[in-house]
């Protein structure tokens, strides 16, 4: 099943905050059920796809892409049908995905600028989740929260590293004590009570790198911190 199912906890967090961060500004909607479902397997698509373009290991991965190609295209047609519009959303994406298709080539999929395109891509998603909602008056609202989101999630890809792959690299620990520092004045200057969650998320930097932690109970963890914030956007942004 691993050929299947990606065992990267941090990147479902990443598939569901911005889709349901989108739910609560414009309200569910039953085009949103298509919409995730679409997004979901394209995820799903992309995993064995990357893996097959860096180990060119086809046999091991060309069934797995396959399938979800195979379910995400009917999924595809559909919401083109549905708003011709997400064309040119799909557009946007490509640069953005062919950034990965680089990285996974050479290998280095891990790197920290091809982590910073991953949640620019994930993220972008509350548009759609809006756009198709019905749309908003408020997109300056809109906007705060991608750039909250894109700030979350870039400060975890940075914090993950500290905790694992550079758990023995200080330049990485202090870069990202530092960074979850300016982010949570930047997020203070958008809503000052975000100054809470986003305190939250630097203690998280400073004191837990350096644990022992293993990629699990840090996915696992990074759920948590992220409910929060989420529960955080609805009381102070929505």
């Amino acid at each position: 099943m691993n050929r299947y199912i990606p065992k990267q906890h941090g990147a479902w967090v990443m598939l569901i905050l911005p889709f349901l961060t989108g739910l609560a500004v414009s309200g569910p909607h039953g085009i949103h059920i298509p919409l995730f479902v679409c997004w979901l397997v394209l995820y799903l698509f992309t995993f064995p796809a990357l893996q097959w373009i860096k180990t060119g290991k086809g046999e091991r991965y060309c069934k797995p892409a396959i399938l979800y190609g195979a379910i995400s295209l009917p999924l595809l047609i559909f919401l083109v049908w549905y708003e011709p519009q997400l064309i040119w959303y799909g557009a946007l994406l490509l640069p953005f995905f062919a950034l990965n298709v680089y990285y996974a080539r050479i290998k280095q999929e891990r790197a920290l600028l091809n982590d910073i395109a991953a949640v620019l891509l994930f993220c972008s998603f509350i548009y759609p989740v809006v756009y198709l909602g019905g749309g908003t008056t408020e997109w300056r609202t809109v906007n705060e929260l991608f750039v909250l989101l894109v700030l979350y999630f870039a400060g975890t890809a940075l914090y993950v590293k500290t905790v694992l792959r550079e758990k023995n690299n200080p330049r990485y620990y202090y870069a990202s004590v530092v960074y979850h520092l300016v982010i949570m004045l930047a997020a203070a200057s958008i809503k000052p009570l975000l100054f809470i969650p986003f305190l939250i998320l630097l203690l998280r930097a400073v004191l837990l790198p350096g644990q022992g932690l293993k990629a699990k109970p840090t996915g696992i963890a990074e759920m948590v911190f992220a409910a929060v914030l989420y529960g955080s956007f609805l009381i102070l942004v929505v």
